[in-house]
């Protein structure tokens, strides 16, 4: 049985919280674009090269990877306060321990402990829309969290290499462990006294209501198939974005890396329109009685087809068209994601929902792996971008397939569950 609102909440004061832990996920995500725009300096001072600086970066993605199988077993048996007390304190701490790294085991060990807490802000953020907000509002929720952490994306090219200058790329990285916990002391002030989050975890509601608790029965549910493979395709295209746009565009535009910030910053706001966008239209047509099946799949169709023409941005000389296309792609994306995730809330037991989206989540980032190292390979090879992009226009579209195929129909609580 999936849990509701607490009657105790105002709805100002849902939106207050969720503001609140989406900001944190800002700070949360501020490191991985302050290693990117920083590498340079990271590179004189500990004297690596390029591959050792993609070792760190596979070292903190496989880290973050395996993270999410545990941290979404940690947030349903914590609930959505204690969790979030527990992962912002320890993915602020590993934020600043970067602060004291000077040598490079020093900085693995960093990167490491960072991408092992930051795999708690996921599962974290969709069993909180869970517990917060009406069923027919989640998309809506899902979207806002999107269009906020597009806009901290967004912002970061520009804002970080002004905060290096004055404070190193150590003291930006400590910024953002304290932003994190400046966030959690937010939070504590807003969530004092709120039984409905305090009292018990969401695990023991479930145990009174039945639910079992062991991890057997999320792997033995075709929901949850349906789910964290279609989560796993299309994440392979976001992943090839984030890791190989900036590369795109040297090679195809011969452009700096202070001309890259206004590409990327089109990009990611792309993502976070398209995710606000979708959410907004999802939210609406729930509310005038379209069937959750209805509109979480055709907003996954729509998305994948705003993704098909993705390839031909390799016909096309003049810049700014591409990096506009570009930013359409990113926002389908969005989209498709954001309907997976409402799903995930639509689909399964409130007391499941930590562990099923974690599990998509790894899922997503392995992926994101397999994506990274094909991608190197083919370049290598002399094939270039063309099969890459086909593959990531198509990828979605035969996300959706296999989605419809396991998933026929997505049914809510009250009805013949997927997870019974």
């Amino acid at each position: 049985m999936a849990a509701h609102p607490s009657p105790l909440l105002s709805n100002r004061l849902r939106w207050s919280l969720f503001t609140v832990l989406c900001i944190a996920g800002v700070f949360n995500a501020m490191d991985r674009p302050i290693i990117a725009i920083l590498k340079p300096d990271m590179m004189k001072d500990f004297g690596w090269t390029d591959s050792d600086f993609g070792d760190l970066a596979a070292v903190t993605q496989f880290s973050a990877a395996f993270a999410f199988l545990v941290t979404g077993w940690l947030v349903d048996r914590l609930g959505v306060n204690r969790s979030m007390q527990v992962g912002a304190s320890a993915w602020s701490l590993a934020a600043m321990a970067h602060g004291w790294a000077y040598t490079t085991w020093q900085v693995v060990l960093a990167r490491v402990g960072l991408g092992v807490t930051e795999a708690v802000q996921t599962p974290l953020t969709i069993k909180t829309v869970a517990t917060l907000f009406p069923a027919d509002t989640r998309s809506f929720a899902f979207g806002f969290a999107t269009l906020l952490a597009g806009a901290g994306t967004i912002a970061m090219p520009f804002v970080i290499p002004g905060l290096a200058d004055a404070v190193g790329w150590r003291g930006a990285l400590v910024v953002g462990g304290i932003g994190g916990l400046l966030s959690l002391l937010a939070w504590m002030w807003l969530a004092r006294g709120i039984a409905g989050l305090n009292a018990r975890t969401l695990a023991e509601r479930a145990s009174e209501a039945g639910v079992p608790d062991a991890y057997g029965p999320i792997l033995l549910a075709r929901a949850t198939w349906a789910i964290v493979v279609a989560k796993a395709l299309s994440d392979m295209t976001w992943w090839f974005i984030n890791f190989w746009l900036a590369d795109y565009y040297r090679r195809a535009f011969g452009l700096s890396t202070l001309e890259l910030a206004v590409p990327l910053a089109i990009a990611f706001a792309g993502s976070g329109l398209g995710a606000f966008g979708a959410g907004w239209i999802s939210t609406r047509l729930l509310e005038r009685g379209y069937s959750p099946n209805a509109v979480r799949k055709g907003v996954m169709l729509a998305a994948a087809l705003i993704v098909a023409p993705l390839p031909l941005v390799l016909q096309i000389d003049a810049f700014w068209p591409v990096a506009v296309m570009i930013g359409v792609a990113m926002a389908g994306h969005q989209a498709f994601s954001l309907s997976i995730f409402s799903t995930i809330t639509d689909v399964v037991p409130q007391a499941k929902v930590g562990r099923v989206t974690a599990f998509g989540a790894f899922m997503g980032n392995m992926g994101g792996v397999a994506i990274s190292l094909v991608t190197g390979r083919v370049l290598d090879a002399g094939y270039g971008f063309v099969p890459l992009f086909v593959f990531a226009a198509s990828s979605y579209l035969a996300a959706l397939l296999w989605f419809q195929l396991l998933l026929p129909v997505i049914r809510r609580p009250g009805e013949p569950a997927a997870f019974e």
